[in-house]
């Protein structure tokens, strides 16, 4: 699934959540062992892991809710059947037996499921027990190993949202990581999108009705989208009768709230599939399902707490942030730079330049800042070179440089001082 929701998904600033209480805890602690410098690059990463405990915590809940809708049908079936048996007057030793009997198979499944669901909650628990004691774990001894499984857990995000299940189920195996990343809350997404790919509404429509009270608490408007391209199909099918009555039985109860848009998906009936009117014609287009496929995407990741854009494009470009100059869309752009590079241009694209009020000189052979205690020397072929890295070259090769760049050898005696203004 390749879901491109609110970053750091949707919440009060007026209360605490219980993800951030558990992130706030975490710092703390680790404040009392860890030295200051590395306490705030900790805390920083902390603060940025609001999806990692609130995925868990919403499919949590999600499957207490789908429990207890069940035991309570259930529940609620048995006492209806019980009650008639009670008031039926005239019933045969055979009739009771075989409601008995019945009632006794049903109470048996109630309790089947009473104990997977039970299964299931326990899981979801321990994992967001997992992912507490994870973040609890951080603290300067084991810092690098610490960051080493992020970089894992964010890498195995990028694969599930891009589709590559079977990638990122090694992955997490293999780093033994299973209980800190969401693998399977992408691919119950899968499904749904599989669906709409190849313009199908049901696995849609069944999703919409399982988070029914949640997408109506945020005035979602998904299934109504789902219900107006099922009627276009319809239209699409000639089966104008049917699209009718679809229409009266699904799309009448959006009338209040979405009159305009309802009024010009039924002037298709009378425009038919094949207009050439750009207005009703572009409802015909392989497109929409698209448009469907992203409309999910959001929902879904706004269910759940996560954010739209993959979290490794979003430390990437935080990254790429503080290097973006009007230089690096140069044609003469060094190498060394990442945004040479196409794919991290497209990802920087959004993003604003830095605001640098210097320049900065730094040395293609150490990497080092060039400064008045490195000051940089030019090279009779025009390259500058710092002074530490000539001079190193220089005592290895008997007074000879060799530009790295292109080759040329000269002695240091020929090298120009350059000076920084």
């Amino acid at each position: 699934m390749e879901i491109d929701p609110l970053p750091n998904g949707s919440g009060s600033n007026a209360a605490t959540s219980p993800e951030t209480a558990a992130a706030t805890t975490a710092i703390t602690v680790a404040s009392n062992t860890t030295p200051s410098s590395k306490l705030s690059h900790l805390t920083e990463s902390l603060k940025l892991e609001h999806q990692f405990l609130r995925v868990p915590f919403e499919h949590f809940k999600k499957t207490i809710r789908t429990n207890h809708r069940t035991v309570e049908k259930e529940v609620s079936a048995v006492i209806s059947s019980v009650t008639d048996v009670a008031d039926s007057d005239e019933i045969s030793k055979d009739d009771a037996i075989l409601s008995l009997t019945s009632l006794v198979s049903r109470l048996q499944g109630i309790k089947r499921k009473l104990e997977e669901g039970s299964h299931a909650e326990n899981l979801q628990a321990h994992r967001c027990r997992a992912r507490l004691d994870h973040l609890d774990s951080a603290d300067a001894e084991n810092l690098s190993e610490w960051n080493n499984v992020q970089l894992k857990r964010i890498l195995v995000d990028y694969m599930s949202r891009m589709s590559y299940y079977d990638s990122a189920m090694k992955l997490a195996e293999s780093s033994n990581i299973q209980e800190l990343v969401d693998i399977d809350v992408f691919q119950e997404a899968k499904k749904v999108i599989d669906g709409l790919r190849n313009q199908e509404v049901g696995p849609a429509l069944a999703w919409c009705a399982d988070n029914k009270s949640r997408l109506k608490k945020s005035k979602s408007k998904f299934e109504f989208q789902l219900r107006l391209q099922e009627f276009i199909e319809l239209v699409r099918a000639e089966n104008y009768m049917r699209a009718i009555s679809y229409a009266r039985r699904y799309l009448s109860p959006w009338g209040a709230t979405h009159l305009k848009e309802l009024q010009r998906v039924m002037a298709t009936l009378a425009v038919r599939s094949h207009t050439e009117c750009a207005k009703y014609k572009v409802l015909f287009e392989p497109k929409q399902w698209d448009f469907l496929v992203d409309q999910f995407k959001q929902e879904f990741c706004r269910l759940y707490g996560m954010t739209l854009e993959p979290l490794l494009n979003i430390y990437l470009q935080a990254g790429l942030s503080a290097l973006k100059t009007p230089y690096c869309y140069e044609d003469d752009c060094t190498k060394e730079d990442p945004l040479s590079q196409d794919s991290f241009r497209k990802l920087a694209m959004p993003l604003p330049y830095s605001k640098q009020h210097h320049s900065k000189l730094v040395c293609y052979i150490t990497k080092e800042l060039m400064d008045t205690e490195n000051p940089p020397q030019v090279l009779p072929n025009g390259y500058v070179y710092s002074t530490k890295a000539l001079k190193e070259m220089a005592e290895k090769n008997n007074g000879k440089i060799t530009c790295p760049r292109t080759g040329l050898v000269c002695s240091y005696s020929d090298l120009v001082k350059a000076y920084i203004s």
